[in-house]
């Protein structure tokens, strides 16, 4: 498996574009994305647990919910959630894309994001749609990127290239996401697409299953969004024989669909709100998966925690708190804690009590852009990784006037 360029692009018959349609005041920044697959595609979903759900994921839930789609439109600047018209503004985006396309309103994903409770006006979009399909290409994934982004700083794109049967196979996504990011599914929008041929439910089977070590293992500020998703299409043009069960060659493509969703992740959790820093948790030693999973999320989402990585400061009692704090049966007198960095690693305790290290070795593993924090629990043999990032100032300068 090896890393390619294409986002959402690089696997066969995927096309993809982005522009400004006049959602967002300024003009400089895209709002409205496209892709599209050649042929209809296998598709699944996964949603937001947030009771307060944007329209756009019920018309897309009912849309997929044959396991078949074809195209996906995304608009920034404004979620569609909390509004009375939101389910037939959503349906219009789906037919807005089918009077300029050969595809079905029923087989368009539709999603949203941006300010919550603000009216969706379709008409730019509608004007805008001649333009973002004429300009459809296979080098579009990254103006797609760009138009889906809300306060993300950076572009989320990654692509691989992999063989299933002999067949050589893609996939790809992009993803936005900086604030609003907590483990309940999905913490942002993500759009994967690939040319596997597999059947909607082995498709939908691999990536439920692989969202409960990704995408629920993210923390940004502890907010669970109104509209976030991540969605899959497969449309077979890879010519590999049809993926229909729980074979070797269906673990290949969990595995590929796995690299696409760390990748995610990680560039997700680095890009939060203000943040300076990425955030790793690797807890090993647990009794359990349950365990390790509640022990790496509560750590990532301890705000004086997250403070004192933002300070470069090793205060690892603040590890050791929200270690006791998660909610499992643990003996806290055989945990390990360690703090690293491609600068060094460095240990700050040992069965449950400090040890001496150097302050300084210790603020110099800190002070980098990536900091892994590892936890030994010595309570068996399961295993789990988190990803947050630090809380700045900054988060505080960017939600305080989100709005207004």
């Amino acid at each position: 498996m090896k890393e390619i360029n294409g986002g959402v692009c690089a696997a066969k018959g995927f096309f993809a574009n982005g522009i400004h349609a006049g959602i967002r005041k300024n003009k400089d920044k895209y709002d409205l994305a496209l892709i599209v697959s050649e042929k209809p595609a296998a598709a699944a979903g996964c949603y937001t647990q947030n009771l307060v759900k944007g329209a756009p994921l019920w018309v897309t839930k009912k849309n997929i919910s044959d396991g078949v789609a074809q195209a996906i439109v995304c608009n920034s600047g404004n979620a569609n959630t909390c509004n009375s018209d939101g389910i037939e503004v959503a349906k219009k985006m789906c037919s807005i894309v089918a009077e300029n396309t050969y595809i079905k309103p029923e087989d368009v994903i539709v999603a949203s994001t941006g300010v919550i409770g603000l009216p969706l006006d379709p008409k730019p979009i509608a004007d805008a749609m001649p333009a973002l399909v004429a300009g459809l290409n296979e080098k579009g994934s990254s103006d797609a990127a760009y138009a889906i982004m809300t306060t993300d700083t950076v572009r989320k794109e990654i692509a691989f290239e992999f063989e299933i049967g002999g067949k050589t196979c893609h996939i790809g996504g992009i993803a936005k996401g900086s604030g609003m990011i907590h483990p309940n599914m999905a913490t942002m929008l993500v759009f994967i697409t690939t040319d596997v041929c597999i059947t909607s439910e082995m498709l939908q089977k691999a990536l439920s299953a692989d969202i409960k070590d990704t995408f629920n293992m993210i923390s940004v500020d502890g907010d669970t969004s109104t509209n976030d998703m991540v969605t899959v299409l497969a449309n077979g043009m890879a010519e590999n024989k049809t993926i229909d069960s729980e074979n070797s060659e269906f673990k290949m493509f969990a595995e590929a669909l796995n690299k696409v969703t760390t990748t995610l992740c990680r560039r997700i959790a680095k890009d939060g709100e203000g943040a300076t820093k990425l955030l790793e948790c690797n807890v090993s030693g647990a009794a359990s998966d349950t365990d390790a999973k509640t022990v790496a999320k509560s750590v990532i989402c301890s705000t004086l925690f997250k403070a004192a990585m933002f300070g470069a400061d090793a205060n690892w009692g603040r590890i050791l708190c929200a270690i006791g704090y998660a909610g499992i049966n643990l003996d806290v007198t055989k945990v390990d804690v360690s703090l690293s960095s491609r600068v060094g690693k460095i240990d700050v305790c040992k069965n449950g009590s400090g040890v001496d290290f150097d302050e300084d070795t210790a603020k110099s593993i800190l002070s980098e852009d990536e900091i892994i924090i590892y936890i030994e629990l010595n309570a068996g043999s399961y295993a789990a990784t988190a990803w947050g990032c630090d809380l700045t100032y900054d988060y505080i300068k960017i939600n305080g006037d989100y709005r207004t």
